[in-house]
């Protein structure tokens, strides 16, 4: 696997291209539980979004990616699996916690395959004989650490997939249209970098959002008699 810059660059464009299948296309991240109730509308779903990247993600998610993938290029594989489980810990809706973990092991099986490294292959091993659950943002850390990508390029990555994914819900939820939707991710874009910063320099402790409306939603759209989306 090339760590030049361009090798680098070429994949993180595949792994937040939403052609990539790590079941992120299934995904609302909760919106589909703000539009079943009611509670959302166009002009207020970019400040859902923003909220989620700072409160939620961010303190979560983001902040796993970048203590695994710190650990996973030190080689330290007990401090990885620490992450993964304190991850799992903060995560306390079922449908969000199992969504993460399925689409942990998908990018780690689809990525292993297509991208490999002695890391993911030790990553892989360790999710197989369940001492790490396995969740999506360790999973990417674990395959950005081996593809040679810097952390900070890793979180942000991540973080605009997620809002890639987050707005590409939208467009199917009929919260906003194909031109739109592109306004949102730019406009998101400080957003990301804000988030990426402070999920840098957070430690373990630190890991856990925060955003209890969005815990409530997500609680709702579970019980949902119908969903277009499995979160």
């Amino acid at each position: 696997m090339s760590t030049s810059p361009v090798g680098a660059l070429l994949v993180s464009l595949q792994l937040t291209d939403s052609a990539f299948p790590s079941g992120f296309y299934t995904l609302s991240h909760g919106l589909e539980g703000y539009v079943q109730d009611r509670a959302i509308e166009p002009h207020t779903m970019p400040v859902l979004l923003h909220d989620l990247l700072r409160h939620s993600i961010g303190p979560s998610d983001a902040t796993a990616l970048a203590l695994a993938h710190r650990a996973a290029l030190a080689g330290d594989w007990e401090r990885v699996i620490g992450v993964d489980r304190r991850l799992l810990a903060t995560k306390l809706n079922r449908e969000i916690r199992v969504a993460a973990l399925r689409t942990g092991h998908q990018l780690l099986e689809t990525a292993g395959a297509a991208l490999g490294s002695v890391v993911l292959e030790k990553y892989a091993e360790l999710v197989a004989a369940k001492r790490a659950p396995g969740l999506q943002a360790v999973a990417a850390a674990v395959t950005y650490a081996g593809a040679g990508i810097p952390a900070d390029q890793a979180v942000a990555s991540d973080l605009f997939a997620f809002a890639a994914s987050f707005t590409g819900a939208a467009l199917r939820l009929r919260l906003t249209d194909h031109r739109h939707a592109q306004v949102v991710l730019r406009a998101a874009a400080p957003v990301i970098e804000e988030v990426t910063t402070a999920a840098l320099t957070r430690g373990l402790a630190d890991l856990g959002g925060c955003t209890p409306m969005a815990d409530a939603m997500s609680g709702l759209h579970e019980r949902a008699e119908a969903r277009l989306f499995t979160s």
